[in-house]
């Protein structure tokens, strides 16, 4: 079973003025489409600092297979949730951003305005995903195939009798 954190990031949601949807939204997708436990679920302010601190803790202290972040990926100046996610990665994941933008320009031209990043981190996956419930659906919708076989690349140990043609 998957462990899953859910990271909305919501200056209004942090402080109670706007009911989170989208990450209720998210939770209910992953749980049942992906029979994914979600372990955390958490709203901070559009600040970088706390949004990198709560990937790190966790992916480092949680030890989750998956983060999905929805919220400040867009052109607004407190948008920055891109920018923190590319500060705490190894490695970026620019198809599943690619297959999620191509979705989402389907339903709508601005969905090429999204600056959403996905990347890894240790045996983590982190997604960006926007912050509107439909635009979540929609972008979730376009990924979720693929994230078992994602999370089952990176947890898995390799076999040391496993050789890759060029090591030969």
């Amino acid at each position: 079973m998957l462990s899953v954190g859910v990271l909305t990031v919501s200056d209004l949601g942090s402080r109670g003025e706007r009911k989170d949807l989208s990450g209720p939204t998210i939770i209910d997708m992953v749980t049942e489409r992906l029979d994914a436990k979600v372990k955390k679920y958490e709203i901070v302010p559009d600040e970088s600092e706390q949004i990198q601190a709560a990937l790190i803790e966790w992916i480092d202290d949680l030890d989750l297979d998956l983060i999905l972040t929805t919220g400040g990926t867009g052109f607004a100046p407190r948008d920055v949730t891109p920018e923190a996610t590319k500060a705490v990665i190894d490695r970026e994941a620019p198809g599943l951003v690619e297959a999620m933008r191509a979705e989402s320009t389907k339903v709508t031209p601005h969905g090429m305005l999204s600056r959403a990043v996905a990347g890894i981190r240790g045996q983590t996956l982190i997604v960006n995903l926007p912050g509107s419930q439909k635009a979540v659906e929609e972008t979730l919708n376009a990924i979720l195939p693929a994230l078992p076989h994602a999370i089952e690349l990176l947890r898995a140990e390799p076999r040391a009798d496993q050789h890759h043609e060029y090591e030969k």
